[in-house]
């Protein structure tokens, strides 16, 4: 059989599938799992074409990793074939680990464990089917492999994951500020003493990097809209658990079922290989069709709020630079009780605050550096002569109120 594919991306044209490995992997059915995994979740109540998935995003950043090798081995860097297999593994499988519906699922269902651990899980469960071959690609994905520069190109301030997200993001959904010269800034990447840096000519795409992240943030990934549906998707979750674990029978697939019933911690999750065979039987559809059903169910939070979400009536959503005044939550958590006859634990299902951020840029962590034309090398907030850098790499902090709209 021929493993050597060609995909046809509407973002980059055509992707090759690399290695034999490679294709074997993405056949698998941990990996074919993320087509059914919205990479967006509930961004597309705000814009409807934004409904590509993880599984197209995977592929992206392997493609964008393809060229970054080849460009750091054009500029006399050595990777050996064995590195480059294996690091275009590692940004391959990075998102293996995500849930439906991501954030709600590791907030309300999956407790105490990220999908990053979920992700080495399963990559060192695939590396054991695989007879040890995902080895290097693991200790690239842990940051234990001595070459540093390679995990910095699968996770970093400037990896292949952000190149290909920011792009893939703008081109589903419509929002053109997020769009970067992904390949220019590849081909300004460099290696010295270990580190990945931008060559100098490079900082103009850098800044339009940072600023497209900051921009593609608050009018996309935490839109209101998109945020009043992942803050209603939560707490259908939340409410559905809180049920189940009080032992009410509610409609689920076998998968959903095992972690609404359960509270699983994270050593029980790393050690008891049932939880994470679970896991990967789960996708958007276990979700959706629970919360279809779970309209007719006679808990009225639960089924209120499922009925609002499927007819998109989502949570009227007020964002502030300061906390929302207290005595207002309080009348309308109290306006929320007597409209829908529920006592004032349970009102906060219609009625809460919750706090969202945006850090385009944090200093420290892994800085975006730049090579300086005479081989100094400074961080991109001092090598820029753009001010505004420096309030990129402050993390803005806002408030949320979210309301039913049958209170206003």
């Amino acid at each position: 059989m021929n493993k050597k594919k060609i995909i046809n991306d509407p973002v980059y044209g055509f992707i090759n599938i690399p290695t034999d490995l490679v294709f074997d992997l993405m056949e698998h059915p941990y990996f074919q799992r993320l087509r059914y995994i919205k990479q967006l979740g509930m961004t597309h109540l705000v814009y409807p074409g934004a409904l590509h998935t993880r599984f197209h995003h995977a592929l992206g950043a392997m493609h964008l990793m393809q060229l970054a090798v080849k460009t750091l081995c054009d500029k006399g860097h050595n990777i050996t074939a064995e590195e480059e297999e294996s690091v275009m593994i590692a940004i391959l499988l990075h998102d293996i680990g995500h849930g439906p519906f991501s954030h709600a699922l590791e907030k309300h269902i999956v407790q105490g464990i990220d999908h990053e651990d979920i992700s080495t899980l399963l990559m060192n469960k695939l590396n054991e089917r695989f007879g040890g071959f995902l080895d290097m690609a693991i200790e690239i994905f842990n940051d234990t492999y001595p070459k540093k520069f390679l995990y910095q190109l699968v996770s970093s301030q400037l990896d292949m994951d952000r190149l290909d997200y920011l792009n893939r993001d703008s081109f589903y959904t419509g929002v053109s500020e997020g769009i970067i010269s992904s390949e220019r800034i590849i081909k300004m990447l460099n290696v010295v003493d270990d580190a990945i840096v931008v060559e100098e000519k490079g900082i103009y795409s850098i800044e339009k990097f940072l600023v497209a992240r900051r921009l593609m943030y608050w009018q996309v990934y935490l839109h209101k809209t998109v945020t009043s549906g992942e803050q209603m998707l939560g707490k259908i979750l939340q409410r559905a658990r809180l049920l189940s674990l009080q032992g009410h029978e509610l409609f689920s697939t076998t998968a959903l079922k095992h972690f609404l019933q359960k509270n699983i911690s994270k050593e029980q999750f790393i050690n008891e290989d049932h939880h994470i065979e679970t896991f990967t039987c789960l996708d958007d559809t276990d979700i959706m069709a629970a919360v279809k059903v779970w309209i007719g169910h006679p808990d009225k939070v639960l089924s209120k709020l499922c009925q609002s979400f499927i007819q998109r009536r989502l949570y009227q959503v007020d964002i502030t630079n300061t906390k929302p005044d207290a005595v207002r939550v309080d009348e309308l958590r109290q306006k929320a009780m007597k409209f829908y006859n529920v006592s004032f634990e349970d009102a906060g299902y219609f009625v809460f605050t919750d706090v969202i951020s945006n850090n385009a840029y944090k200093v420290g962590d892994a800085n975006i550096k730049i090579l300086m034309k005479g081989g100094a090398i400074k961080d991109i907030t001092t090598a820029s002569d753009n001010s505004n850098l420096e309030a990129l790499a402050k993390t803005v902090e806002k408030y949320i109120f979210c309301y039913t709209k049958d209170l206003i």
